[in-house]
């Protein structure tokens, strides 16, 4: 294995670079920083190291290590439920809450990336063998951008247009539009929405992209994104004023309504924008013969 050496060092630094280039903090503030960062750039790490050694130890015909290898790799099934765990019990302080599928669709994120850099320590060792050094950092930097665009999924920016939507009260009914939110018993409050209070309409650009909005896990992640980039005017106490996203059952479009801290409608318009579309969420029934028979 020492006549390797050199190969599964350039597919170690390779494949944590990889790593290190698809863990981010972002507005979500997770993962934290700097003991999140070294979680899992250590995962990251083991991970390049599991990929580099698997090429050398088929060529020796070590198939012991290549068995370990496998098991190896079932461990990082546990980073879904370590994410799982330590984001439900954030999720207890947040005034605006994520949700299970938002948690849900992070946990698989980071179980996911810890194999894209299995899978580009991998690649560069085997290219590394048959073409050399160049070729296999070629073939690493390749590995990198494939698995950066493996990052970034669907907005809802591309499921649906996002406009303004006008708020407005009937008694004490709180509307968005013509879609109705919820009641705001106090005149206070009602002064509040009416003073500071900002409105979207989000319109589906086709039956998918509305079948997806209908879920109650991807309207409380639009909630969530919108409040933790313009804040929220509201507190434990104050019920009243947790931002809310309810669903025209006619026409599918969804309102959204938030007290921000920052009163931007631009802003918040593309903050809603940007929301990831959530891979639990995903529905296509229109790729379906009785989803096409029934839109018809």
């Amino acid at each position: 294995m020492e006549k390797y050496l050199q190969l599964i060092l350039v597919s170690i630094i390779i494949g944590t670079l990889t790593r290190f280039v698809m863990l981010k903090i972002d507005y979500r503030r997770y993962p934290s920083y700097p003991h999140g960062y070294i979680v899992h750039l250590g995962m990251g790490l083991v991970a390049s190291a599991l990929g580099a050694v698997a090429l050398p130890s088929i060529l020796e015909k070590d198939f012991t290590a290549v068995t370990f290898l496998a098991l190896a790799t079932q461990q990082f099934r546990e980073i879904r439920k370590m994410e799982r765990d330590t984001l439900g019990m954030l999720e207890q302080n947040e005034l605006v809450k994520r949700g299970e599928d938002y948690i849900e669709g992070i946990a698989k994120v980071f179980e996911g990336r810890n194999y894209l850099t299995i899978f580009n320590s991998l690649l560069v060792s085997i290219c590394y063998y048959w073409g050399g050094l160049a070729f296999g950092i070629g073939a690493g930097s390749l590995g990198i951008i494939i698995s950066v665009f493996f990052r970034r999924g669907k907005r809802i920016g591309q499921i649906a247009h996002v406009r303004s939507g006008e708020i407005r009260f009937e008694g004490a009914n709180l509307y968005v539009e013509n879609i109705h939110i919820m009641n705001v018993g106090l005149t206070s409050s009602r002064k509040i929405y009416l003073e500071k209070a900002l409105g979207a309409i989000i319109e589906p650009y086709d039956d998918n992209a509305r079948a997806t909005l209908a879920n109650v896990g991807q309207r409380m992640a639009i909630c969530h994104d919108a409040a933790s980039l313009l804040g929220v005017h509201k507190d434990v106490a104050t019920p009243e004023f947790m931002p809310t996203a309810r669903l025209d059952l006619d026409t599918g479009r969804v309102g959204v309504v938030i007290v921000p801290i920052e009163k931007d409608l631009d802003c918040f318009l593309e903050a809603i924008r940007r929301t990831p579309v959530l891979e639990s969420a995903v529905r296509k029934p229109m790729q379906t013969q009785i989803g096409r028979i029934a839109a018809d």
